[in-house]
């Protein structure tokens, strides 16, 4: 596997970059996808989503995660190697995706979900969530697995607004735990990412990011709050054959204190 140059990436060690792209008819934009620039295993996950917009969903994602950690990396997006981290719980290389850079860190997370796709880059240890507002009955299913003060601050929510209130909750732990590394395999109930920030993990910074009105997005990144963080765009046209990413696409500042 190809490791990435020494050249420091094309971010701050004190900085968090969030890039949101909206696919809200990804089957539209399909066909125009340059997939060259993902490798075999990208390419078979896309064809193998029974239903074609998921396919064109993971598509989207994968490139413009390729497209992002190329301009970062100043390489080709297809030249971009990764790998796996060690798992925290048994030490087998099937941990956090990681880039195969030798030099100095870049980080990264990768979500995506119905039609919107979230990634998180900093230069340091960073997860990323984004979900689709969940239904009552998935609230109503989900809820007893949470930990006992989320569960009591959900059951002191209206019922109307509980969908809402979960599926931000929600989001800010699956950031956590892709950012710890473990993901799912952890216990929902072991960690608070209710609304109270004093009584989250302590080392993390968790912050709401601002996704649309149809979805839930969340960020935790490792250490103190960065001394910017900003959420940027990505439209589809940057995606299509020929196309490049540019880093200085404006951004609404994220507030992360």
């Amino acid at each position: 596997m190809r490791a990435a140059t020494l050249t420091r990436p094309a971010i701050g060690e004190d900085q968090l970059h969030l890039w949101l792209v909206a696919t809200p008819r990804p089957d539209a934009t399909h066909s125009r996808l340059d997939l060259t620039e993902l490798d075999e295993a990208e390419r078979t996950r896309t064809a193998s989503f029974i239903r074609p917009s998921d396919g064109a969903t993971y598509a989207t994602a994968h490139i413009a995660l390729r497209r992002l950690l190329g301009a970062y990396l100043h390489q080709p997006p297809a030249q971009v190697a990764f790998v796996r981290e060690p798992c925290p719980g048994c030490g087998a290389t099937h941990g956090r995706p990681a880039v195969a850079a030798d030099g100095p860190p870049l980080h990264f997370s990768l979500s995506h979900s119905h039609g919107m796709v979230l990634i998180a880059v900093a230069a340091r240890t960073v997860g990323a969530d984004v979900e689709r507002l969940p239904r009552a009955a998935t609230v109503e299913v989900c809820t007893p697995a949470l930990h006992p003060k989320e569960r009591a601050e959900l059951q002191q929510t209206p019922e109307e607004a509980r969908p809402a209130a979960f599926g931000q909750l929600w989001t800010r732990k699956e950031a956590f735990l892709k950012g710890i590394g473990t993901g799912l395999s952890r216990s929902p109930a072991a960690d608070y990412l209710g609304a109270d920030p004093a009584r989250r993990p302590t080392g993390w910074t968790i912050a709401d990011v601002p996704a649309g009105p149809r979805h839930h997005a969340a960020v935790a990144l490792t250490g103190p709050a960065p001394t910017t963080a900003t959420v940027r765009l990505l439209g589809a046209p940057a995606l299509l054959p020929g196309a490049t990413v540019d880093l200085a696409t404006p951004g609404r500042p994220l507030p992360t204190r």
